[in-house]
């Protein structure tokens, strides 16, 4: 016969089935609150949550003998705190007293029982008259405040946790290390004293990370090319180490690839145009939050480079060395791999990144062409005419070898330094015709 305890589990877990919808559509509402009352504070990164799952709910229910507790399913979910568990990520250990005293300044309505509301949407409550941050069983702090959304005479709770980068890789070791570590006990006192050591580097990390962002952020305008110089450098390291060692792990070989994520540091910081220009620090951590959910995941590196559409090339430029890359990206790993991360980073849609990338390599020798021929004596038509000729062969270099490094800045810059040393006898349209075929030559000849 089976013990009462299981068949008040079942009934549990049933009862939750059956209110799945109606929890998903609270949930729903709780991160849009949550994301619109804080996306426009600095120190704010994003909101995320988790609907208890069963096998959970299973283990928390025998852990702490609810059945005898609550006696019924319903008043074990009307008494359940973390029925939905939501995270206001933030970047810094600091930057939670921060969320939390923004929190306080919006809940300033009182209810009862310590519970607080907001004039924007009164049906969300927070318990704000507990001491945060609380002290856990390990011993360290947290920001945790229980909350319910009431409507209609239906009350869900919920749990609201504030945590910094490094606090929530710290939640995940606590809870998966030890917390889901059933032989913890037997090794009580080893166990804690290694947690402690961990948790006090991703203290000192934390710290760290907030001297580098404070000190990007305290640079002037005049500065804005040494920063943006030492924000590639940096992002560029941080792409280059997690995709070599996942590379290691796949394919079992390292290469060098260090131009590539050069190149790519340099698009992603690029496309914006110049409107991005003074919010350096901002895309910075927009792709390192990507980065550190990528260096969570798995990535294959044999699989095909597939794209949503046919890509739309802008001019003879883009469509030249566009359909060259196309015919080599999955025979090519070195390209294969450019595009991959490039892909993965800026996610979204294929064809558009692939598109924008061709427009950037674009940009990186229009621009100096421009440059070159805004003294010399050309009317409009000449300079079009010009350029069309210098850009074509320059996709004909490109189009010989297929090396990715052409790419590289150090390849560009050397190619542009070229082709403007040859434009310095050149002063009008005629001397254009008479040297345009030498001219023509040095660039196919050129070497990167």
């Amino acid at each position: 016969m089976k013990l009462e305890l299981f068949d008040f589990i079942d009934e549990t877990l049933e009862l939750i089935e059956k209110r799945k919808e109606s929890i998903e559509k609270v949930a729903n509402s709780l991160e849009k609150f949550f994301t619109d009352s804080f996306f426009i504070q600095d120190h704010f990164l994003n909101v995320s949550y988790r609907i208890k799952s069963p096998e959970s709910l299973r283990e928390k229910i025998l852990r702490h003998n609810f059945y005898i507790k609550y006696k019924t399913p319903e008043n074990l979910l009307d008494n359940l705190s973390d029925l939905i568990g939501f995270r206001v990520e933030c970047r810094f250990i600091e930057d939670e007293d921060k969320i939390y005293r923004d929190i306080m300044k919006l809940f300033n309505i009182k209810c009862k029982d310590g519970f607080y509301t907001n004039c924007l949407n009164s049906n969300i409550m927070l318990q704000l008259e507990d001491k945060q941050p609380q002290k856990q069983k390990n011993g360290f702090e947290i920001y945790k405040i229980d909350g319910k959304y009431c409507k209609d005479g239906v009350c869900i709770n919920f749990e609201l946790q504030i945590k910094s980068l490094v606090n929530v890789f710290w939640g995940e070791i606590d809870h998966r290390v030890l917390y889901k570590n059933f032989n913890y006990m037997l090794t009580e006192d080893f166990f804690r004293d290694i947690m402690s050591s961990i948790k006090d580097n991703l203290s000192m990390i934390d710290r760290q990370l907030m001297l580098v962002y404070n000190h990007l952020n305290g640079m002037d305008a005049s500065n804005s090319l040494t920063k943006r110089i030492q924000l590639q450098a940096l992002l560029s390291k941080i792409i280059h180490d997690i995709y070599i060692v996942k590379i290691r792990q796949e394919i079992g070989f390292v290469l060098d690839f260090k131009k590539s994520t050069d190149v790519i540091v340099n698009y992603i910081f690029m496309k914006g145009g110049l409107e991005e220009s003074e919010h350096y620090s901002t895309n910075f951590l927009r792709v390192l939050n990507r980065l550190n959910e990528i260096g969570k995941n798995h990535i294959s590196f044999n699989r095909y480079m597939n794209f949503e559409r046919e890509i739309f090339f802008n001019d003879d430029f883009t469509r030249k060395i566009g359909n060259s890359i196309l015919e080599i990206i999955n025979k090519d790993f070195r390209w294969n791999l450019f595009f991959r991360i490039i892909f993965e980073i800026e996610e979204g849609n294929n064809a558009e990144d692939f598109e924008g990338f061709l427009i950037f390599v674009r940009y990186r020798f229009h621009e100096n062409l421009m440059l070159i021929l805004e003294n010399k004596d050309f009317i409009d038509e000449e300079k079009e005419e010009i350029l069309h000729c210098i850009l074509n062969t320059i996709a004909t270099n490109f189009c010989k070898d297929l090396d990715v490094d052409f790419l590289s800045d150090c390849s560009i810059k050397k190619l542009n330094n070229t082709i403007g040393k040859a434009f310095e006898n050149i002063e009008s349209f005629n001397d254009w015709i008479e040297n345009k075929e030498k001219l023509i030559d040095m660039i196919l000849k050129h070497d990167f």
